[in-house]
């Protein structure tokens, strides 16, 4: 093992030249940094991980073990992406046909969780405390606290920035069990509210 500066890298780790990463952050077994990604502070980047040129990861992020993260996707703060989920970044990808200059952009946004083995097509946001379920394909965009679930992934509910699931009385109010947290339901939308 060694460690670099201000952040740890695993001695079977590849680090290409010209990558950004951040302080506290931590790059476990056989994974592969490549050249142009940008890494925040204190992210964990799991074993046999794969980030791409030109990715950005905020702060505090967690990549599981067996996660490739393509060119095309960012991910804001304190976003968890599971064990061997999958980005895609392309649309109509061929082996024959090089469509690198059609990658098409994914945003993570802030707090979001994206469960083990779920895939996400590309073109689609997850909106800031999104919870994607294990093994759910991402087809469309998921709005801020939203539940998704399933193949094709539908919305199954809300969900509070501790990752409980919401449940909203008739004033469209609901409480967070384990912070307290308020939340209001207006609409088709979730915002905190306390």
């Amino acid at each position: 093992m060694t460690l670099i500066v201000n952040y740890f890298v695993h001695d079977t780790a590849v680090i290409d030249e010209g990558c950004e990463i951040g302080e506290g952050t931590k790059v476990w077994h056989f994974s592969h940094l490549m050249s142009g990604c940008k890494i925040g502070e204190h992210c964990t980047i799991g074993q046999n991980v794969m980030i791409a040129s030109n990715v950005i990861l905020g702060n505090n992020v967690k990549v599981q073990n067996n996660v490739s993260v393509y060119e095309g996707v960012q991910c804001e703060d304190d976003v968890f992406l599971g064990p061997s989920m999958v980005f895609t970044n392309v649309m109509n990808p061929r082996s024959a046909v090089n469509r690198k200059s059609e990658f098409i952009q994914t945003f993570v946004r802030k707090g979001a969780t994206v469960g083990a083995n779920a895939t996400i097509i590309c073109g689609n946001e997850i909106g800031e405390f999104a919870f994607i379920g294990a093994g759910a394909v991402i087809t469309e965009p998921v709005p801020a606290y939203a539940l998704y679930t399933g193949n094709p992934g539908k919305q199954k509910g809300w969900m509070s920035e501790f990752g409980h699931k919401l449940n909203f009385d008739e004033t469209g109010r609901a409480v967070c069990h384990e912070s307290g947290q308020q939340y209001q339901f207006t609409g088709d939308k979730v915002k905190r509210i306390s």
